[in-house]
């Protein structure tokens, strides 16, 4: 079951968002590996010499349009024999890289050559590279091929999730009932894929039934069950729809993860509530296990949301005792050093990338581009967007975003606007739309709007955000109060609008509207 572990986990946080869209998973492995014969990579120290003891990292250097047979005959001709556990390995690096043609090469060569006796997990692996490459008909193909004592549970299991990878819910379904029948066991990780599938505003509405089904099955949520329905609502701004979902787990008994207190950590940092998700961080600190790099990135934005350096800093060193540090990794302390006012600190961290990383990546300008903006320091922040088009890299919305933001932090306010219209121009996915970093940065401009009564721009960006549910927290409302009270207009329906709007007015809330209520005509 580990393979649909992973297969199942490794749907769940994908790129999203960037403060969350990460996988969390510790990917602290050392590959030993060495050298292996006159058509693989050359090595020259010792390090590599011992890397290529790895059969997994011999199949990974492979030339493309090689054969699997070369490594594994040199890998045998050195007196190496082929076991289960190296193709095992093999595979799950493999996945991990996206390399599934070279995967399913592999598996097809375990399965003619027969180093050791196949079994359920090899024509697992088989059936899912199949599928990802070749669809589900040559899958349906190969299963009914497949000796019928491997036709268990764990085939059946994989074939629905592959499957579900391909969005085919209704034959996924027919095969769910069919292992009902043999009275096979169907695995959570096939009802995570279903609420995943199920999990727009759309066709939220289907994921208690799948609920329901599950308990039907007898089939007890899995911690994954819960962090892909915490995610749910925390993508969704719901801090309450999130407190339930985390209350009924603890009701169930099913012991939460570092990814649990991530995602509960970070929903609520994003609702800057920042007391409870300071205890939600150091809930992430304990329950830590190894130096994940997705959780220690994690762990970078929290201290960066909640003003602390030092953290930041400690967090970072173990980020370098990494074996590879990635860009990711800088962008995001960038911009936490940024975020809390560390300025030259953000500037080492940001030429260090450059020297070590390479400047390759509109993401990459964007982090420092964002944490001068934020300061208001246009000229840094142009003579960044010059050097971002002079390396061939394209602005996109959240560049001109940014820009705008700092335009406007300079008082420049013509510029922005223009800057602003030139950015809306471009083509821009909800995707990047409903992310923390644009949500956060839009706020910011109608945090400026609001201070100068600007009333027709505050609303016209405070309906952007409100698409992606931003406007559910109070703070973002009692913003846009303000514009009013600035603009000392008054207007009826404020507190009404807000209620409806799913945000919970607050002690500033009724101090802006008594403020608002002088205006009255």
């Amino acid at each position: 079951m580990h393979l649909l572990f992973l297969l199942g986990q490794r749907i769940l946080f994908q790129a999203n968002r960037r403060t969350l869209s990460i996988t969390y998973f510790p990917y602290a492995f050392n590959f030993l590996c060495t050298q292996s014969g006159k058509h693989l990579p050359e090595t020259n120290t010792p390090h590599q010499q011992e890397k290529l003891k790895s059969l997994s990292l011999r199949i990974e250097k492979l030339p493309r349009g090689e054969s699997v047979g070369l490594a594994f005959r040199s890998w045998m001709g050195e007196g190496f024999p082929v076991h289960r556990g190296d193709i095992f390995h093999a595979i799950n690096r493999l996945r991990k890289l996206k390399l599934n043609k070279r995967a399913l090469q592999v598996m097809e060569w375990v399965i003619r050559e027969r180093p050791y006796r196949p079994k359920e997990l090899d024509y697992s692996y088989l059936l899912e590279f199949t599928i990802k490459l070749h669809g589900i008909s040559r899958g349906e193909k190969l299963f009914t091929n497949i000796p019928s004592e491997f036709q268990n549970d764990l085939l059946y299991n994989n074939l629905v999730i592959a499957c579900l990878e391909k969005s085919v819910i209704r034959l996924s379904l027919n095969y769910m009932k069919k292992m009902r029948e043999l009275g096979h066991p169907i695995s959570y990780l096939i009802f995570n894929r279903l609420i995943i599938l199920h999990s727009s505003p759309a066709r939220r509405k289907m994921i208690p039934k799948i609920l329901a089904q599950m308990r039907a099955d007898k089939v007890p949520p899995h911690v994954s069950t819960y962090n892909i329905l915490m995610k749910i609502e925390a993508n969704d701004h719901n801090i309450g729809g999130l407190a339930k979902v985390f209350d009924e787990m603890k009701r169930s008994k099913v012991e939460p993860n570092e990814i649990s207190f991530c995602i509960l950590a970070t929903a609520h940092a994003v609702a800057r509530l920042y007391t409870v998700a300071e205890a939600y961080v150091e809930a992430v600190e304990k329950s830590r296990t190894g130096d994940n790099w997705s959780t220690l990135d994690v762990l970078i934005i929290l201290y960066g949301h909640l003003g602390k350096g030092k953290e930041i800093e400690r967090t970072w060193g173990i980020v370098q005792e990494q074996a590879c540090v990635r860009s990711k990794s800088y962008i995001l302390a960038i911009e936490a050093f940024g975020r809390i006012g560390q300025l030259s600190r953000a500037e080492e961290l940001w030429s260090e990338m450059k020297s070590l990383k390479g400047s390759k990546s509109t993401e990459q300008f964007n982090s420092m581009l964002s944490v001068y903006c934020k300061c208001g320091l246009i000229r840094k922040a142009t003579a960044v967007f010059r050097e971002m088009e002079t390396n061939g890299c394209k602005p996109n919305g959240i560049t001109f975003r940014h820009l705008a933001l700092g335009c406007l932090k300079a008082e420049l306010v013509e510029e922005a606007l223009k800057t602003l219209e030139k950015g809306m121009e471009m083509r821009t996915s909800n995707k990047v739309t409903n992310s923390n970093p644009w949500l956060e940065t839009t706020f910011s401009i109608i945090e400026i709007f609001a201070e100068k009564g600007d009333i027709h721009n505050a609303e016209k960006f405070f309906q952007q955000i409100k698409k992606a549910n931003y406007a559910r927290y109070t703070f973002v409302y009692n913003t846009l109060i303000k514009a009013y009270v600035k603009a000392q207009i008054y207007v009826p329906n404020l507190l009404p609008r807000m209620i409806l709007g799913g945000a919970r007015p607050d002690s500033e809330t009724y101090s802006l509207i008594k403020l608002l209520d002088q205006y009255r005509t």
